[in-house]
């Protein structure tokens, strides 16, 4: 995958002046033995320059994991550590900071050998608080060299999510399809999100398309199709015309980047687009998502930004899907009921006309776009790739900027079952446990727009936590929450 950051952990221990510093340096170089046993070395740095016990440490401590080239940051607690210094690290890093400390091993060595960082641990999250620092704090921060090392892995997909936002520009194209206002929010929140946009017509977009006509390039694209689609590649004289659409992306995002690292793309496909270009995107964009850059549909900005989020957590393509339709009674009991342990109600169909990668997709076809053609001549609707998507767990979730400006987000682990959807488009027949109170209590109540991104896998824990740190109240989180637990909307005698 391309288009996501390489995360580098910069390990720091810390320890207070009136404790042994060996309890830091012996258990920090535990940590870094434990971690190297079990993860990639490559994703952490051991920070040798020092101990952190006073400011003058801390800074030579920055500048050393600055120099190595770190982007993320872990500050280990050896001992009860000096709470000032030790917050000064997470304020003056620049990037995602992780607070984290180190249990007692022995009961025979509870003299010398004790470190009080459990005790640490509260000061340091009283300080964070004091001086409006943000830093990732696990379940339960305190643990084993080897329990700690299973922390910091845990942090790396966070961390590669925070470090993607700080450089990503949205790329958009066109206003929003007409009676598509649920795919339209404030952009002010990118912003304070440290997201870059840049907002672009149609007419610049084809300006583009139409100078890239007779690219040089374009047969080598058109081959890479023929290879990629097989038997399924039901349009072919449509290639020639799709690959000079790639083109035109893939130049326009490295002319337009500018001084940002990550690009995600908010296209246009409709309704203009298919008369005016000759055809729809949506298999290119389903190509773009499976190299990392997502590619939303209908200028829906927020959905980007939601799947770039889920490809950093993943490092693995996602999809933006409408949650579409309910599954008929006759195909539940035919193929559901019975073999799956989930209600009629808690499935349903996710859907889109075709920007899932193949990868993602049991079988695929490239072919046109039904529903569009319903009114428009069919041969301006090629381009779509249609198929069941892969059965397996999924992750449900989107980041999305409420009317009035607030950031709310909601997430909900699931699976794709492995029952044919006998119907079109990229599709799959989605089951999550209470999927009905979910979709009443939070898609509804919360005014959530019809398109969510998933994520292949479960990642709902890693999500939420990219969520919190980025400044998403806990009360703006919606979840499927379990049978007893109610929405604060749901009425207790339904």
């Amino acid at each position: 995958m391309i288009n996501m950051p390489e995360v580098k952990i910069g390990i720091v221990a810390v320890s207070r002046d009136c404790f042994p510093e060996s309890l830091s340096v012996n258990r920090r170089k535990a940590l870094i033995e434990a971690y190297k046993a079990k993860y990639d070395e490559k994703n952490i740095y051991e920070c040798p320059v020092c101990i952190v016990e006073s400011e003058i440490h801390m800074v030579q401590a920055l500048e050393d994991v600055k120099a190595a080239g770190c982007n993320a940051l872990v500050v280990y607690l050896g001992n009860f550590g000096p709470e000032i210094s030790e917050t000064l690290l997470a304020k003056h890093f620049d990037g995602p900071a992780m607070f984290i400390a180190a249990a007692e091993e022995s009961g025979n060595n509870l003299v010398q050998g004790r470190g009080d960082a459990y005790c640490g641990m509260l000061n340091a999250s009283y300080n964070l608080k004091l001086r409006n620092i943000k830093a990732y704090i696990p379940e339960y921060p305190v643990g084993t060299a080897e329990e700690c090392a299973d922390m910091i892995e845990e942090f790396v997909p966070i961390a590669r999510a925070i470090v993607g936002l700080s450089g990503l520009k949205i790329i958009s194209f066109g206003p929003r399809p007409l009676n598509f206002l649920a795919c339209n929010a404030p952009i002010k929140q990118l912003y304070n999100l440290g997201v870059e946009i840049e907002e672009n017509s149609e007419l610049d977009l084809f300006e583009a398309f139409n100078k890239h006509a007779g690219d040089a390039r374009i047969p080598d694209v058109v081959k890479d199709m023929e290879s990629e689609l097989g038997a399924g590649n039901k349009k072919p004289e449509i290639l020639e015309k799709l690959a000079q659409y790639e083109l035109t992306l893939l130049d326009w995002i490295e002319e337009h980047r500018g001084y940002r690292k990550y690009v995600a793309i908010a296209g246009k496909c409709w309704p203009a687009f298919q008369t005016q270009f000759g055809f729809v995107p949506c298999y290119v964009n389903s190509r773009l998502t499976d190299r990392g850059i997502p590619v939303s549909c209908e200028v829906d900005i927020y959905g980007a930004l939601s799947e770039f989020i889920g490809t950093c957590v993943s490092q693995d393509a996602v999809t933006l899907l409408d949650i579409n339709n309910s599954v008929p009674a006759d195909l539940y009991n035919e193929d559901i009921k019975g073999n799956y342990d989930y209600g009629q109600r808690e499935t349903f169909m996710g859907f889109h006309c075709g920007n899932t990668s193949s990868k993602k997709l049991s079988f695929c076809e490239m072919k046109y776009q039904l529903i569009m053609a319903r009114a428009l001549p069919e041969e301006v609707t090629q381009g779509t790739l249609e198929g069941d998507i892969v059965p397996g767990d999924i992750t449900f979730y989107r980041l999305q900027s409420t009317a009035d400006n607030v950031l709310r987000a909601y997430i909900a682990q699931g699976e794709v079952l492995p029952v044919a959807t006998r119907s079109f488009g990229a599709i799959g027949i989605f089951a999550i446990p209470e999927m009905n109170r979910f979709y009443r209590h939070v898609l509804i109540e919360k005014n959530f727009p019809h398109h969510g991104a998933v994520a292949f896998g479960h990642y709902g824990k890693a999500i939420y936590e990219v969520f919190k740190y980025i400044g998403v109240d806990v009360e703006e989180i919606g979840f499927n929450q379990p049978k007893g637990m109610l929405y604060k909307t749901e009425n207790p005698f339904a």
